[in-house]
């Protein structure tokens, strides 16, 4: 039985400074790659999702010149672009699958994405036998949650860092992590895993 650990959207696009910055995401950055200097040995895996959106077309919806923040979104992480890339605090040399998400739709779970091998997140979790995955990233309120989400449906046990991941808004992030408790995650802080 092994665990996984997920990292979810930590993109320049998403921290400070980028189109959809979220306020702590360079925090949230440098805080995975000082947990994963301590902890990579205890995954067996180790996951890393990024948005990857077309550069032309709306990528089903998802951008618009006029966004409403919940469905619809400015331009952000188109492939190939700096904004798509890693934030540069992100330590990813331990990162076992790289997984690309939103090509031409919209996509909020790194479950919807595919590895650089074309595996699945669940053939990957399943293949290494993982029944706990820990989920970190950007933004609580969005991409974390449906990946938790999705997580939780795959039959893993999971646990949320509430200090390893930063959301959008105060009030919707508060909600999500609600969500995910009463879906069955674990919301603890790093330190106490």
């Amino acid at each position: 039985m092994s665990r996984a650990l997920l990292i979810v959207d930590v993109q320049n696009d998403f921290t400070e400074g980028g189109a959809l910055a979220v306020t702590g995401g360079d925090a949230v950055a440098s805080a995975v790659s000082a947990f994963l200097a301590d902890h990579a040995s205890d995954y067996a895996v180790i996951i890393a999702s990024r948005d990857w959106h077309h550069a032309e077309g709306d990528n089903g919806g998802h951008f618009a010149e006029e966004p409403d923040f919940v469905d619809t979104w400015p331009v952000h992480c188109v492939a190939g672009t700096e904004g798509a890339e890693y934030d540069p605090l992100l330590a990813t040399d331990a990162v076992t699958h790289h997984v690309q998400k939103g090509q031409g739709v919209p996509a909020y779970s790194m479950f919807e994405g595919v590895a650089d091998d074309g595996s699945t997140v669940g053939a990957v979790l399943t293949d290494a036998g993982v029944v706990t995955a820990d989920v970190v990233g950007i933004a609580t309120d969005h991409c974390v949650r449906a990946t938790a989400l999705d997580a939780i449906a795959h039959g893993v046990r999971v646990r949320v860092f509430t200090d390893l991941v930063a959301g959008v808004g105060a009030e919707s992030s508060e909600a999500a992590l609600a969500e995910l408790a009463h879906a069955g995650a674990e919301l603890v802080e790093s330190a106490d895993a």
